[in-house]
């Protein structure tokens, strides 16, 4: 049965879709099974990989309201072994939609029962928000994963994001764990990357991921092409340093 991660942080702009998608794609590559589901109004992890989210039939937002089964809005990649769930501008909507809802924060896990088993892992690029999709897509998961970019105010509402997943163990999903933090747009020769990886290790100890991810060209370039970072450019630092990422969450899980 798929194991569901969360991949949030509620800043923008720290790589969340980048390793959502990038990630989904390197365990790909290491022949696990992966659903990737943008829950990302954005929906940037579809178009990065060259879904016209104009022209699918079912999304995201339908996966939650439930105008249809999981299994009819799943879409086959161009990458190895990776499926997508998409999403779609009507998830701008949706908390409103459901917000008087019996079992709203349900709605996610209910909907993805008859698909987990047919997975490795299922990832879920969450929007940069802690409102009800993220807590749809926390209340399902079995963990989550927080980027957090080496830069100015890197841990600028993580202490929000924490008590959010302490809240949503508490009340409704006492299974969900911190897969670990990792860090991001990582530039060795810059001061301040070395201080806020320093930092986030001293504060954070064994939760820190051994993987940084490093500022990398190839990274930012893939996206509009349509392609993962793998596919894109296999031999980059940036499609190195998340397969070395993806191995690590296999040995973790």
């Amino acid at each position: 049965m798929g194991k569901i991660i969360s991949v949030s942080n509620q800043k923008g702009g720290v790589g969340k879709t980048t390793t959502a998608l990038s990630l989904s794609a390197a365990l790909g590559v290491l022949e696990k099974k992966i659903l990737l589901i943008d829950m990302d109004p954005q929906s940037n992890a579809t178009s990065g990989l060259g879904i016209d989210s104009n022209e699918v039939s079912f999304s995201s937002y339908d996966l939650i309201i439930g105008n249809s089964i999981a299994s009819n809005m799943i879409i086959e990649t161009n990458s190895p072994n990776l499926d997508l769930i998409p999403a779609k501008i009507d998830l701008v909507g949706l908390e409103i939609e459901i917000v008087n809802k019996s079992g709203r924060e349900y709605l996610l896990k209910n909907s993805l029962e008859k698909v987990k088993e047919k997975y490795d892992f299922i990832i879920i690029d969450c929007p940069p928000s802690l409102g009800l999709i993220t807590l749809n897509a926390l209340t399902c998961s079995k963990s989550v994963i927080i980027p957090i970019q080496c830069e100015y105010f890197a841990l600028e509402g993580l202490g929000k994001l924490l008590n959010t997943i302490k809240g949503v163990q508490k009340v409704h999903n006492p299974n969900l764990s911190l897969e670990g933090i990792l860090l991001t747009m990582y530039d060795s020769r810059l001061r301040l990357s070395n201080q806020v990886k320093e930092d986030v290790k001293k504060h954070f100890g064994n939760i820190v991921f051994n993987t940084i991810i490093p500022r990398n060209v190839s990274l930012g370039e893939a996206p509009s092409h349509g392609e993962s970072i793998l596919v894109y450019n296999a031999t980059s630092k940036g499609s190195k340093s998340y397969l070395k990422f993806a191995q690590e969450i296999v040995n973790l899980n």
